[in-house]
């Protein structure tokens, strides 16, 4: 099985998009994603399958495949939508004047010939051979309809100019309108989906940057300004301020305050020191420091961010199937109501053949597929783009529609709720203060939850003790046997429940089952924490405690914010019941950050994790909380709800608009030229409604 992710230029709308994905599924690809919008498009290829075969056969389809590593096409101005409307402008405007000014040159058959002539041209180059294209790959898209009817008006028109020389058979200017229309419709809409795409852009944008490259020569620094995309793991670069921060990296020298908000959403500078990591394309405000980079490309954290957010738009929503399943009927569906409107009204309602043809090509232009097949990606790109800006990273399209669900959210305690920043409050053993220190040090530097980061921080410096055999089991503490055979246990109070009955401290310490110490710790609660539990449950979600946590502690802190349902001292395999449980009662999101949160985060109906989590945590869960900011959750629910509804409003507006306009054209109560126009404007109406995502408010 082989990944491909490229760039397919050419595709200008949703059925260009359903073609290219028809095509790769037809020759056997697996998990297509092809969007218009971003012209990204990624499939994985089984075994045996020749990538180079199939993406030449995207090339023959009339786009054109560009690879990573290749540059993308230079589109000369000739080949724009903004050239093309002005052009056709030029000759449509006198077109339609005649229809007002009595000027007799403008009223001669011949001259509006001429001055159709490059309008419907340029319209066949554009239209006619993507309108080509998608009949050979039997997807029909709305060029079709276009090319069809700006075809029939003129050709009607041609027939009448040579043979009848009578200017009411002329419908000239109802070629040139609909074209022209029709490129302005489409250069509105590829203005208004860049919007629902800026995200992206702007993320992409902080990529590129110069850097101060250090160089060591005896001794002395030299300092080269070279482009960031050259740099390597391990090379050493000075930041100052005003400066981007050109690649992940630590600070081995210097301390500086800065602006992460690009990347997490926090607006206020952080302030960083010596060994605090960096994230390539943030911003120092204020200071200078050395950094020693270590990671740069694709293993970056923005990187990370943009092939996430990339990901998620291109993954289709449950209910952008339904309307790409109807759009890939639709275009044969109303050539067939067209070519019954043309029958009915010649032959049935006995009106003559240009009032026929024309009530018939006034379907043919008012309809418009593209509309639903813009709804969902519309919204989706603005509402996951949304969710960047302010540091929540939302996986995958699907995610979305979950949202609308959620009834209640379960929360882990320590490092979710609480700061997660444990500061050691008291410590006793029967063992020698360094000795005991040596011990706690040596296990806990293996294990990754909250409590063990900060006492490995702690009693670094008291050195370690050789261990063998180091297992960490989860919800209960680490294990391991030092040279002289004894075996050591250091975790929670199920660990030492056998040899204690007091539950009261932190963590325990054990050699060869007898209990040789405890240490105790306090953890501060979120200052967002009671916030965040206020506005869940004014959105009418229940907030749930989920801890492998004493129930003592978990009930103070229970009680401190306001929630009612705790269940506590809970095992990895318990909490993954308790989901499970919960979940038969409502649709459950759990936040979490630690290994032991990860099964019970893949089990939830949506698993949000906060940042500096576990690398496990961080893929199991559905959302990643970026600013490791809990006060983000509320606006990560809103935005879920809200992208759905908008989803929901912008295909209802897309079908009554198919509904009724269709009808209206049929029976004759609407001009081709209006239907050329209002057809341009529909996609624009779904694009500006979605792009009020960026701005409304998401937490009611």
């Amino acid at each position: 099985m082989t990944s491909i992710s490229c760039k397919v230029e050419g595709m200008h709308c949703t059925n260009c998009a359903l073609s290219v994905s028809r095509y790769l599924e037809k020759k056997g690809m697996e998990n297509v994603n092809v969007s218009f919008a971003t012209e990204e498009v990624s499939f994985t290829a089984p075994a045996g399958a020749d990538s180079a075969v199939v993406l030449e056969g995207i090339n023959h389809l009339g786009f054109r495949v560009v690879l990573p590593d290749q540059a993308p096409t230079q589109v000369s101005v000739f080949n724009t939508l903004t050239f093309k409307f002005f052009f056709c402008l030029i000759f449509t405007l006198p077109l339609l004047l005649h229809m007002w000014v009595d000027w007799h040159w403008l009223h001669q058959p011949w001259t509006q010939f001429w001055l159709t002539l490059p309008v419907f041209l340029m319209g066949l180059w554009h239209f006619g051979k993507s309108a080509i294209r998608s009949i050979m790959n039997r997807m029909a898209n709305m060029d079709v309809l276009v090319t069809l009817g700006a075809s029939a008006a003129f050709v009607y028109s041609l027939i009448g100019t040579i043979v009848m020389g009578n200017p009411e058979y002329m419908f000239y200017e109802t070629t040139a309108a609909i074209i022209t229309l029709v490129f302005l419709g489409n250069l509105l809409e590829e203005k208004s989906v860049k919007q629902t795409t800026s995200a992206i852009a702007e993320l992409a944008g902080m990529q590129v940057t110069t850097a101060r490259l250090i160089n060591t020569d005896h001794g002395h620094e030299h300092i080269n300004e070279v482009d960031n995309r050259i740099l390597r793991p391990g090379d050493c670069v000075l930041v100052n301020t005003g400066d981007k921060i050109p690649m992940d990296g630590t600070i081995y020298w210097g301390s500086a305050h800065i602006n992460e908000s690009m990347i997490t959403g926090e607006s206020e500078p952080v302030s960083k020191k010596e060994k605090d990591k960096v994230i390539g394309g943030t911003i120092l405000e204020e200071g200078s420091i050395k950094v020693y980079i270590t990671a740069t490309g694709k293993d970056t954290v923005l990187s990370y961010i943009i092939e996430l957010v990339k990901q998620a738009q291109q993954d289709k929503p449950p209910m952008q199937r339904l309307a790409d399943r109807i759009s890939a009927i639709f275009v044969p569906l109303v050539l067939s109501i067209a070519i019954i409107t043309f029958l009915g009204w010649y032959f049935i309602g006995h009106t003559s053949l240009a009032t026929a043809m024309m009530r018939s090509v006034a379907v043919l232009v008012i309809a418009c597929p593209c509309a639903m097949g813009l709804a969902t990606p519309a919204a989706v790109m603005v509402g996951l783009g949304r969710a960047a800006r302010h540091g929540i990273l939302i996986k995958g399209g699907h995610t979305l529609e979950l949202f609308k669900n959620i009834k209640q959210v379960v929360f882990d305690k320590t490092g979710t709720l609480t700061t997660g920043k444990l500061v050691l409050h008291n410590y006793h053993s029967s063992l020698e203060d360094m000795a005991f220190r040596k011990i706690v040090y040596s296990l806990e530097k293996y294990s990754s939850h909250p409590i063990a980061r900060s006492v490995a921080a702690m009693w670094k410096s008291a050195g370690e003790v050789p261990l063998q055999q180091v297992r960490e089991h989860k919800g209960l503490g680490m294990r391991a046997k030092d040279q002289e055979g004894n075996e050591w246990q250091l975790g929670s109070f199920r660990m030492a429940a056998g040899v204690t009955q007091d539950d009261s401290h932190n963590l325990y310490l054990l050699r060869n089952g007898v209990l040789m110490g405890w240490l105790d710790f306090t953890d501060e609660i979120r200052p967002e924490a009671d916030t965040v539990i206020r506005q869940l449950k004014e959105a009418g979600i229940k907030p749930i405690l989920l801890s492998g946590d004493t129930s003592r502690k978990c009930q103070e802190l229970a009680a401190a914010l306001g929630i009612t349902e705790v269940y506590a001292e809970q095992s990895p395999q318990q909490k993954l019941q308790q989901i499970d449980r919960l979940m038969q009662t409502a649709p459950t999101a759990m936040v979490g950050d630690g290994i032991n949160d990860a099964p019970a985060l893949s089990k939830a109906t949506i698993g949000i994790s906060l940042s500096d989590a576990t690398q496990v945590a961080m893929q199991s869960a559905n959302v990643v909380l970026l600013n490791n900011h809990l006060g983000s959750l509320p606006l990560a629910l809103g935005l879920g709800k809200h992208t759905y509804l908008t989803i929901k409003q912008n295909l209802f507006w897309a079908f009554i608009y198919n509904v009724v306009a269709i009808p209206v054209a049929a029976l004759g109560f609407l001009n081709p030229i209006v239907g050329a126009g209002v057809m341009g404007l529909s996609d624009v109406v779904l694009a500006v409604n979605s792009v009020r995502l960026r701005y409304k408010n998401v937490l009611h």
